[in-house]
C-alpha cells in the first residue's frame, strides 16, 4: 500500500475539506444570519474596534459595549462594505480555519501513528472538534466565538508540542513552543476575559516540557511571563482606552475595586 502524505500534506488536505465543508454553508443558506447578538452588539462593537465612541455612547448595547471589540471589526467591515451574505459568510467562516492547524497538533500528538489507519483518526478527531453544538451554530452568523478561542487551543496545541517535540514536532524547539504557548495564552484571555480560568489549568500542560523539575519549572514561569507580555500586547490599547474613559482598564467590571488605584493617580473624568 502507498504510504501516507507527509504531515504537511496531510494538513493541507485536511484544512481544504474542513474549508470546503464550512463554505458550503452559507452558500447553500443563501447568507449568513444576524443574531439578537448580532443585532445587539456585534456591529456595534465593530464600529468601535473601527473608531472609539465612549464620548458619543453609553451602554448603547449595555455591559457588551466595553467587550474587546477588535475580533468583530471584520464583520464590521463586511456590512460597510456592502458585501452580499454569502460573500460575508465565506470570508467569516474562513477565518474560522485558524483552529484546523492547532486541532491537527493536538490530535498529532495524541495519535502519532503514521500509517494511514493514523491519518484517518486524527482527521475524525479534527473534524469532530467542529461538530459541537455551540460550533456548528456559530458557522452561520457573525459570533466571533471560535475566533476568541482560538489561542487557547493554539496554546494547548503548543504546550503539547514542547512535550513532545523531539518524536513529533521537529520543526520546532521545545522553547519556543512553551513560549508561544504562553503568549497564546495571553492572546486568549485579552480576547475574551472569560478565557482567564481555562488559562489558569495550562500549568498542567507547560510543567510537562523538560526532563527535570528545574526544567519544569523554569517551562512554567517563562510561559507564565510570556502570557503576561500577551495579554498586554492585546489588551494594552483598549485598557488603556478603558482607563482613560472610565478609570477601570475592565469596565464596567469591578469598577469599585479600581477606585483606590483612582484616587492614587490623581484619575478624574
Amino acid at each position: 500500500m502507498k504510504a501516507p502524505p507527509r504531515p504537511a500534506a496531510e494538513l493541507a488536505a485536511l484544512c481544504a475539506v474542513i474549508w470546503l465543508a464550512m463554505v458550503a454553508v452559507p452558500v447553500g443558506l443563501g447568507g449568513i444570519g444576524l443574531s439578537w447578538d448580532a443585532l445587539n452588539h456585534h456591529i456595534y462593537l465593530g464600529w468601535v474596534a473601527n473608531q472609539p465612541r465612549f464620548g458619543h455612547d453609553l451602554f448603547a448595547a449595555s455591559f457588551q459595549s466595553y467587550q474587546y471589540p477588535y475580533l468583530y471589526w471584520p464583520a464590521y467591515q463586511l456590512f460597510i462594505h456592502g458585501f452580499s451574505g454569502v460573500g460575508a459568510g465565506v470570508v467569516l467562516v474562513s477565518l474560522n480555519l485558524i483552529l484546523v492547524p492547532p486541532l491537527w497538533m493536538v490530535a498529532r500528538s495524541c495519535i502519532p501513528d503514521a500509517t494511514w489507519m493514523g491519518l484517518g483518526l486524527r482527521a475524525a478527531a479534527v473534524v469532530l472538534a467542529f461538530l459541537g453544538q455551540v460550533s456548528l451554530s456559530l458557522i452561520d452568523t457573525t459570533a466571533n466565538d471560535v475566533l476568541a478561542a482560538a489561542p487557547l487551543v493554539w496554546s494547548v496545541a503548543l504546550a503539547l508540542a514542547a512535550a513532545d517535540s523531539a518524536t513529533t514536532h521537529r520543526w520546532l524547539s521545545p522553547r519556543w513552543a512553551i513560549a508561544l504557548s504562553g503568549l497564546c495564552a495571553g492572546l486568549s484571555v485579552a480576547f475574551k476575559l472569560s478565557n482567564g480560568p481555562l488559562a489558569l489549568a495550562l500549568p498542567l500542560l507547560w510543567v510537562r516540557a523538560g526532563s527535570s523539575w528545574r526544567e519544569r519549572a523554569r517551562a512554567i514561569v517563562s510561559a507564565g511571563l510570556w502570557s503576561i507580555a500577551g495579554f498586554i500586547l492585546a489588551y494594552g490599547y483598549w485598557g488603556a482606552l478603558l482607563w482613560k474613559a472610565f478609570g477601570n482598564p475592565v469596565f464596567p467590571f469591578l469598577h469599585p475595586s479600581f477606585e483606590p488605584l483612582r484616587a492614587l493617580t490623581g484619575w478624574h473624568r
